[in-house]
């Protein structure tokens, strides 16, 4: 039995060897596409050729007896790869003729990504911080575009520190709220103005299938190439109002992170031991448990400028905690009838999302059992 299993081991592991050397070609040609790309100015992410590609590769892994979840599993995993590859080759610059660009937080860490990116694709790029003031008129002269890049409690306040800028400089800032940001920029500087949100960390490996959401503010003409140079990047662009931004920010951040951060203070609380949660956890409560872990392994300043930017979030958080207590006199009345009355109130209130969820997650808690030691 044992010479049996080492043949038939040996052989995985020629097979291994030689899948190691054809992904080694694979990203050989993905570096040539990367070249063409950056040569032509297209971006690194074209949604339609990854579904076509996708799609044809599940056909041909049925008819191999391939299971064709592994090969899509493997190709995404692959692809991701090849989108942080291709930034190494660097990308066009669509718009040559735009003076320096004046990064304000440039050594932070997301003005540091931003900075590298516009780097790659050879623009001049000057950085601001908070030590540099006094030389603020000499960094700043002749800026085509300056990019307000610092935490949100101190993104109004530079704003308006900025000196008279060009009438034709961009003035843009990625605060992750955009109201008050937008309307300071649009009150300090005459010329062209844009709001920007990256819906991502710093740490991200490329901007491919990233979003990025713009408010425009004043003269989009003019910065029609900077919306372009993101897609180039590999960025999903999403236009909406600073207004209505701002409201879907109060789901998808400030109330998330509150709901988080006091998911964490109640396990601290507790005292419960996190090493018999993780060994005891199914998928789902461990990738849950990772996103809990994750937002403590940050910065708390910066989740505390999320949650307190506004008066609307503190509304919000307090509907929630409302909501909370309506949901706890279900239990304490042990009325079962009213909780799945409820259940199946909101189930059809998601309608075809819930199922879509449902099909979507199952990828992610795979991911999260793969990595269980």
């Amino acid at each position: 039995m044992v010479a049996e299993l080492t043949a038939l081991r040996d052989q995985i592991d020629e097979v291994d060897k030689a899948l190691l050397k054809l992904l080694a070609k694979r990203l050989e040609l993905v570096a040539e596409v990367g070249e063409v790309k950056s040569h032509h100015g297209l971006p690194i992410y074209v949604p339609e050729r990854e579904v076509s590609m996708l799609a044809s590769r599940r056909k041909e892994a049925e008819a191999l007896g391939v299971p064709p979840d592994l090969i899509e599993d493997v190709l995404r995993r692959i692809m991701r790869e090849s989108y942080t590859s291709e930034n190494d080759k660097g990308f066009k610059m669509l718009c040559p003729q735009i003076g320096p660009i004046v990064i304000i937080g440039g050594q932070g860490k997301m003005g540091q990504l931003f900075s590298k990116l516009f780097q790659l694709s050879g623009y001049q790029v000057r950085v601001l911080e908070q030590n540099d003031w006094a030389e603020a008129d000499t960094i700043l002269s002749g800026a085509g575009m300056v990019m307000v890049s610092v935490p949100i409690h101190a993104t109004e306040q530079v704003i308006h520190r900025l000196p008279k800028l060009p009438d034709d400089c961009i003035l843009v800032d990625l605060a992750s709220v955009k109201e008050l940001p937008l309307a300071a920029m649009l009150e300090v500087h005459n010329g062209p103005v844009l709001g920007l949100h990256p819906m991502f960390g710093p740490d991200v490996g490329s901007l491919a299938k990233q979003v990025i959401a713009y408010c425009d503010g004043r003269q989009p003409e003019t910065y029609q190439w900077l919306l372009q140079q993101l897609q180039v990047w590999g960025a999903k662009l999403h236009a909406i109002s600073a207004a209505e931004h701002d409201r879907n920010m109060a789901f998808i951040q400030a109330l998330r992170h509150f709901a988080t951060f006091t998911y964490g203070l109640n396990l601290s609380q507790e005292n419960v031991r996190l090493e018999q949660l993780l060994a005891l956890s199914s998928p789902i409560y461990r990738l849950e448990l990772a996103m809990i872990g994750r937002l403590f392994a940050q910065d708390a300043e910066l989740y505390a400028d999320i949650i307190m930017s506004s008066e609307d979030n503190i509304a919000l958080i307090k509907r929630y905690y409302a909501c909370f207590g309506e949901a706890i006199s279900l239990l304490d009345n042990s009325n079962k009838a009213e909780f799945i009355e409820k259940f199946n109130k909101i189930k059809n209130w998601f309608g075809d999302y819930a199922p879509r969820f449902l099909n979507e997650s199952r990828t992610l808690l795979r991911q999260a059992n793969d990595s269980r030691q």
